[in-house]
């Protein structure tokens, strides 16, 4: 079991602290059990797309609040965290993009669901604050 937390600030200048934090920490943790390198690609699109949704609209231009994160892993399951202090994201809200409306958001949410198992988004859970939960299970290394 490895559970880790990274407090950075919300500024896109912080991508590459908070991807060699997930990264190398994943990296420590299983390296003999999982083809890393197709993961390690997987989890940082997972990744970038998480934390720069909070950079750009969670917290618009407000970079000194922090985005917390928090991983867990037990064996190859794979819990991510990312805790923002905006106003929060309806879902209700939510359309998914067609390839008709040439729209510029919304394919944040699709990328998560794709290359997760599991995606949940909380609003003003704790002190306000708002979660987006993401989790899966790493296919095991074939020998």
């Amino acid at each position: 079991m490895m559970r880790t937390e990274l407090h950075v600030p919300s500024d896109l200048q912080f991508l590459s602290v908070v991807e060699n934090w997930l990264l190398g920490s994943l990296e420590i943790a299983l390296t003999d059990q999982v083809d890393w390198p197709s993961q390690a690609n997987r989890l940082r699109l997972v990744l970038v797309e998480a934390y720069s949704n909070v950079v750009r609209h969670a917290h618009k231009d407000q970079p000194n609040l922090p985005v917390m994160l928090r991983l867990e892993l037990k064996g190859r399951d794979l819990h991510l965290e990312v805790w923002d202090h905006g106003e929060g994201f309806d879902l209700g809200c939510y359309l998914p993009p067609t390839p008709e409306q040439q729209q510029e958001g919304g394919y944040g949410w699709l990328i998560l669901h794709r290359l997760m198992d599991k995606v949940e988004y909380h609003l003003q859970v704790n002190n306000g604050l708002n979660c987006l939960k993401l989790e899966t299970t790493l296919p095991q290394q074939h020998v």
